[in-house]
């Protein structure tokens, strides 16, 4: 059974498995004098109220292997995506003592890590309720952790913005000093990218934004702009183009720019500022 709401993030045993050769070492010196036959009864909950993430990487830490017969089991308790309160039982089992002791940090770290980007992202999700926008992140992430962050914020109820640098094209503004203008970026992009990839612009003013239509552009990025400009823009152009905004939007500003009339509100917080969530294991 998979624990990991689809699509499952590509690579994640992997980066899971480097934190914990980073987290171990030459040998855990505390648990590593245990008996490995000795085993040991846990269980995992929630500090405090958010959304959990991670469980996948929870199960994958903490499943016994091979075949023990001393009761070893896994129960997870919950689904990525749900709400949590302080005292919500997210898993508990029996381990290998041994075991147990080595993954707790490696598995707490993540849990609570990407708990806060979906946490984050969902109080976002919440502020915009009931406006056809969609709260996205960006590539503003810890090196490393992108495919995870990126999918705590799918569990947090928002969207994904490009993966990297390979799967959709952003012509910002050092790529219109560099080609000299925004017609002259998009159609060197378009000719050399395949039909089914988009092109965005970030605009910075009305003039950028008609520039960026007559290239035809897929998306405009309105950076850094008022919501009053947005209106105007958005209001002369509705149709023309996805409009999304960014630049500095917090939770206190996010209603006013969904009211608009965007399409996406992209927010680098929800990745690079995430108060994590708390969780402990207990023996």
């Amino acid at each position: 059974m998979s624990h990991w709401l689809a699509p499952e993030p590509q690579r994640w045993d992997l980066i899971v498995e480097e934190a914990l050769i980073e987290d171990i070492g030459t040998g855990d010196i505390s648990a590593g004098c245990l008996d490995p036959a000795k085993s040991v009864d846990w269980f995992i909950e929630a500090q405090g109220p958010g959304i959990v993430c991670g469980v996948g990487i929870v199960a994958y830490l903490m499943e016994p292997q091979g075949e023990e017969d001393d009761g070893q089991y896994l129960e997870i308790a919950i689904r990525d995506g749900e709400p949590v309160s302080r005292g919500t039982l997210i898993a508990k089992g029996r381990l290998a003592g041994a075991k147990a002791l080595q993954c707790e940090r490696t598995a707490l770290n993540f849990l609570m890590h990407l708990s806060g980007v979906a946490t984050l992202t969902s109080k976002f999700v919440e502020k915009v309720n009931g406006i056809d926008v969609r709260i996205a992140d960006t590539r503003k992430t810890l090196p490393g952790l992108r495919v995870l962050q990126k999918y705590a914020v799918r569990c947090g109820g928002g969207y994904n913005h490009r993966m990297g640098l390979y799967d959709a094209a952003m012509v910002k503004d050092n790529h219109i000093l560099a080609y000299g203008s925004i017609g002259e970026a998009v159609d060197a992009v378009r000719r050399s990218i395949s039909h089914m990839t988009k092109i965005e612009v970030e605009c910075e003013s009305h003039e950028q934004v008609r520039e960026a239509i007559a290239a035809r552009a897929d998306v405009i990025m309105l950076d850094n702009m008022d919501p009053f400009s947005m209106r105007e823009i958005v209001s002369a152009h509705k149709g023309q183009a996805i409009f999304e905004a960014s630049g500095g939007i917090n939770l206190d500003t996010v209603r006013g720019i969904a009211e608009t009339g965007v399409d996406v509100i992209s927010v680098g917080a929800l990745t690079h500022s995430a108060i994590a969530v708390p969780f402990h294991l207990e023996l």
